[in-house]
């Protein structure tokens, strides 16, 4: 069976393609199998291969998910970057969105203000000239849009079960400049110290499972950051 994979940032770079269609000789294949044939067949890639994630269908799969030929795969290196889309993807409802277009925070907090609450916060996010010495001239953007959408949807509803607090997140795509914004984030709450700590969850949680990442643009050159690295340029002190 052929199965056509989207790849990304450095991975893709390596490989010479974003999209890749690959051929394993079963009906079906694990996402950790799927790993190794992809290693094999490209020893350049092998070390990003093996420390990437695989998606299935816009979820995260462990190495025993089964995947077939009609299956949607994503693999998921621990670096990115990409390419602008001055466009814009959001939710049915709205609240989520990942776009090319500078971010309004005023719009955005709009959709979450709500009669019964009391309180509200709008984080943003904005990239940072310096980080310890090195320094930042601009930052770039990639995400996988499906599957990043999903997870903000996720977060969102998180958020209203845990502290009934309404959420909205907005996520640039595309070069970012300095002291322009990356993401906001905007909730309401029936009181202060539960939109707190429910604005505080939704940007650690998005560092931990959005798959969005960026290339540091700086005075030396580019460099892919890591999923480890990538709330460094977010002014979150």
């Amino acid at each position: 069976m052929h199965i056509t994979i989207r790849l990304f940032a450095g991975l893709a770079e390596v490989i010479g393609s974003s999209t890749l269609s690959f051929h394993v000789h079963d009906n079906s294949v694990t996402a950790g199998r799927l790993k190794e044939l992809l290693s094999a067949s490209y020893p350049d890639a092998a070390a990003q291969i093996s420390v990437s994630l695989v998606a299935v269908d816009h979820e995260y799969a462990p190495d025993d998910t089964e995947i077939s030929e009609t299956s949607e795969v994503a693999l998921i290196p621990p670096v990115s970057g990409g390419e602008a889309v001055p466009s814009t993807s959001e939710t049915e409802d709205g609240l989520f969105s990942i776009t090319g277009l500078p971010l309004n925070a005023e719009a955005l907090l709009d959709k979450v203000l709500d009669s019964d609450h009391g309180a509200s916060l709008v984080f943003v996010g904005t990239t940072r000239e310096m980080t310890g010495d090195q320094r930042t001239t601009a930052l770039h953007y990639e995400a996988y849009i499906p599957m990043a959408l999903s997870k903000l949807q996720e977060i969102g509803r998180e958020v209203q079960e845990r502290w009934n607090a309404r959420c909205a997140i907005a996520h640039r795509i595309g070069l970012v400049g300095l002291k322009e914004a990356s993401v906001i984030i905007a909730v309401s709450a029936a009181h202060r110290d539960v939109c707190y700590e429910a604005s505080r969850y939704a940007i650690e949680k998005l560092k931990a499972s959005v798959p969005v990442w960026k290339k540091d643009i700086n005075e030396s050159g580019e460099q892919w950051l890591g999923s480890d690295q990538k709330a460094q340029n977010y002014q979150i002190d």
